[in-house]
């Protein structure tokens, strides 16, 4: 009988009291923990790392081995076979339990693609030690295979890895594949977090090697979105040209990709500039020659008069996100938590020719501990306005227009802070922040930033870099004419 090379005892009992425990701390985790915070005079004895390095061993030699598995890549001939026990299989996996409970041999055949299949040392050594190292190329492989076996724990992790570097540099890129994959796996915090980094940092994705891959499913989950941080509408066309250039979609999917452009946005002198250079546009003239006629009257009327005889609450008069200055401005905060700090910038009144010449001047007002009106008392007994400032508040922006105007009438001004971090090396959206009217009680804002922290994940550099966007919403003021 083989014997355990420390305790001198059979190596199957060996394993069993491993497991036993490992069982046993899982599921009365928290009634241990409870005991541990009544008893404060106890001293905690970890030796947990020794015992990860034994069932490592264990499965390096194949001590007391009852069970091998025969991983055979499919559709080759290449079988790669593993020495395992039944009871650690069948304690981390249910998959695992029936497959030995209905086996007739003393082996186990199992079929696995190409990528899982070579990765599957890596998953069985997981299911005996609990940990594993993961590179970008072998996440979803791994992801797969926690999925396929019900290894919950394992795809939890593997799903909170892809969502933590999806920013990370790759030779193809990896957040597209990523998507597809949580999509057809039905991983729906996976998908949303893969398309919400596609739609906070577009501009960087249109440049890369990556957006020739993008499905058409994708595509128009994208052009859909009015939340797209990117540098102008105008960007976004021209790589629509370059995708459908490589991918060659049929007519109808190209026509309805073009009739997601957002023409309004586009200033005039580009729109007649695509109109004469753009094959593209020159070749689907036909089917978006309404919405360029529209986009054309919107840019020659004031928008009070455009309200009169068309709705306006429609997507061709909405803005995304547009890093260009015409639309906001960046703002680096140096020392966030210092003190008050203000900015000035301009802004064009709006996206319509009519406007092209109008400047709003706003004024930014950041507050590392602003205190909210709910919590203010206006006056004190002597009738002086009392600070608003205290330590116990809480970071707030208050973004306003520096002067009011009659051409604001039919408008409202949706404020968008961006704010930026560094994540793998990287320069990426952190996080985004709407405010429509009064920015100064918007709840949420850096509500979970540590900016104290020189190694926050919201400061780069111990600075807090912003984007603030304005965007104009037009509103229709009568009934539009039939």
């Amino acid at each position: 009988m083989v014997r355990s090379c420390e305790q001198g005892i059979p190596a199957w009992v060996a394993v069993g009291t491993v497991l036993f425990l490992i069982h046993s701390v899982t599921v009365r985790g928290a009634a241990l923990k409870q005991e541990v915070a009544l008893d404060s005079g106890a001293t905690v004895l970890n030796h947990s790392m020794s015992m990860v390095q034994r069932m490592e061993s264990l499965l390096a030699l194949g001590n007391s081995s009852d069970v091998t598995l025969r991983v055979q890549t499919i559709n080759t001939d290449e079988v790669k076979v593993i020495q395992a026990h039944s009871l650690v299989l069948t304690l981390q996996s249910e998959v695992f339990e029936e497959l030995l409970l209905s086996r007739n041999n003393s082996y186990v055949l199992l079929r696995e693609t190409p990528d899982c299949a070579a990765v599957f040392d890596k998953f069985i050594r997981y299911l005996y030690c609990g940990d594993i190292s993961v590179r970008l190329d072998q996440a979803v492989s791994l992801h797969k295979l926690a999925s396929k076996y019900r290894v919950w724990g394992l795809q939890q992790g593997l799903t909170q890895y892809m969502t933590q570097h999806l920013s990370s540099d790759s030779p193809t890129g990896h957040v597209i594949g990523w998507y597809n994959y949580a999509l057809q796996m039905g991983d729906m915090v996976l998908r949303d977090s893969c398309l919400q980094y596609l739609s906070w940092n577009l501009s960087s994705v249109l440049q890369s090697a990556e957006w020739s891959s993008i499905s058409e499913d994708l595509l128009f989950s994208l052009l859909q979105r009015s939340d797209l941080i990117l540098q102008s509408e105008l960007e976004l066309y021209e790589a629509l040209e370059t995708w459908i250039s490589q991918n060659q979609p049929v007519s109808s999917t190209v026509e309805s990709a073009l009739k997601a452009v957002r023409y309004g946005m586009i200033p005039p002198h580009h729109l007649f500039r695509l109109q004469k250079q753009s094959p593209l546009m020159q070749k689907h003239y036909e089917s978006i020659r309404d919405l360029l006629y529209l986009a054309f009257q919107f840019h020659s009327a004031s928008p009070i008069q455009l309200a009169k005889f068309f709705d306006v609450n429609c997507s061709i008069f909405t803005p995304r996100n547009y890093l260009s200055t015409s639309w906001g401005s960046p703002w680096v905060i140096n020392n966030p938590t210092r003190d008050d700090r203000s900015f000035s910038f301009q802004t064009q009144l709006g996206p319509s020719g009519h406007d092209s010449s109008k400047r709003v001047t706003w004024n930014a007002l950041f507050s590392p501990r602003w205190l909210p009106l709910s919590a203010r008392s206006t006056y004190t007994e002597l009738g002086a306005l009392q600070p608003t400032r205290t330590d116990g508040g809480r970071p707030r922006i208050i973004v306003t227009p520096a002067t009011s105007s009659p051409d604001f009438a039919g408008v409202s001004f949706q404020k968008t802070v961006i704010v930026m971090a560094r994540q793998q090396g990287k320069i990426v959206v952190r996080h985004v922040y709407n405010f429509h009217q009064s920015t100064e009680e918007a709840g949420d804002f850096l509500v979970d930033a540590d900016l104290q922290r020189r190694a926050s994940e919201y400061l780069i550099d111990s600075s807090l870099y912003l984007h603030i966007v304005i965007k104009p919403l037009y509103h229709t003021l009568l009934v539009a004419r039939k």
